[in-house]
């Protein structure tokens, strides 16, 4: 639906949407990582990571535009854990917890699905995420036309979040602080998962793994995996993969139960709940470092990895005969916290 983004509050529930779609995709991205068996599944390990990594910074840039313009983001709130599985927000497709497999590459791919050229901006309901981002970005631009820069852009300079560069990215965290810097940010959003241009490969980073090419955008990371070959120089959409092989061990990956529940294990519910309430308190930090605390972000960071350890101990518990327990993303409201 492309109903036009003309106000500045209809540009701030824009961008707040932003942010609710881009954390929308990590609890998937992280449950098909962390069941992966990193000795026997190198390249998918690789290749998953460096998405999440790169969503992260996804939702640190909508943030950082989201203050950029005035607005105030939001990150500990019940709406961003709804339960999985669960429709992309304001989107239309579902995505749910599951292991890595071909039935997770497939969400990944119907996710990352690059717009068709000339599509036109979808504000809401979209079809593709590429598309809700031209959505904002019209509306940025004719905001910035019609109010005038210093109106959009009015929010506190201090209140941007830098970091990087990452172990697992080109990607980089800039702060948002006019239509220039906020376009740049909207672009790296897309061309990192799309590739550039609408109908190339390359995010148009360069790959920090592999120093002899360019980054592949993450549609077609994900290609590059159901495929079995990596993308190399002079590969297009058109052509598919060309390069050397990807390998995938289907035996190296923890079986965990699909968009796991509360367990009736007293043993499998405690390390539920305890894997909740760190990834509350990551959404907390995350919180505070958007909300004025920049420099929490590297709290939030250790939060995140601290995540790693407990998600492993769930997929070693066995929740019945075939399936492994998995963690189930709840929200945990602040007074609950441990």
């Amino acid at each position: 639906m492309n109903q036009r983004i003309d106000t500045i509050d209809s540009l701030h529930r824009h961008v707040q949407w932003a942010i609710e779609l881009e954390h929308a995709t990590i609890p998937p991205y992280l449950c098909a990582l962390y069941s992966l068996d990193p000795a026997r599944n190198a390249d998918a390990v690789e290749l998953v990571s460096s998405v999440f990594v790169e969503e992260m910074i996804h939702l640190a840039l909508a943030s950082n535009l989201l203050n950029a313009v005035g607005g105030e983001p939001r990150l500990d709130v019940p709406e961003m854990l709804p339960g999985y599985p669960r429709q992309l927000p304001h989107g239309s497709m579902e995505l749910s917890l599951l292991p890595f497999g071909p039935e997770a590459l497939d969400m990944f791919l119907r996710l990352e699905k690059p717009e068709a050229p000339g599509a036109p901006g979808e504000s809401d309901h979209y079809a593709t995420i590429g598309q809700f981002y031209d959505a904002i970005e019209d509306g940025l631009r004719f905001l910035t036309e019609t109010l005038g820069e210093d109106k959009v852009f009015s929010g506190d300079p201090a209140r941007q979040v830098t970091a990087g560069p990452f172990h697992h990215t080109g990607g980089v965290l800039r702060p948002v602080t006019d239509l220039g810097s906020a376009l740049a940010a909207l672009e790296e959003i897309v061309e990192q998962g799309e590739g550039t241009s609408r109908g190339e490969v390359w995010d148009g980073d360069h790959d920090i793994f592999h120093p002899d090419r360019d980054e592949v955008a993450h549609y077609y990371r994900f290609e590059e995996l159901k495929l079995g070959r990596r993308y190399q120089r002079g590969d297009t959409p058109q052509s598919g993969p060309t390069g050397e092989p990807v390998t995938f061990d289907p035996t190296g990956v923890s079986p965990m139960q699909p968009n796991p529940r509360r367990s009736a294990d007293p043993q499998v519910r405690a390390a539920q709940e305890e894997f909740d309430n760190t990834y509350c308190t990551l959404l907390y930090l995350l919180h505070q470092a958007f909300t004025g605390e920049p420099a929490l972000i590297r709290d939030a960071t250790r939060a995140m990895f601290g995540l790693k350890s407990e998600a492993l101990k769930l997929m070693r518990l066995s929740e019945d005969d075939s399936t492994t327990a998995g963690p189930t993303f709840r929200y945990v409201p602040p007074e609950d916290r441990v």
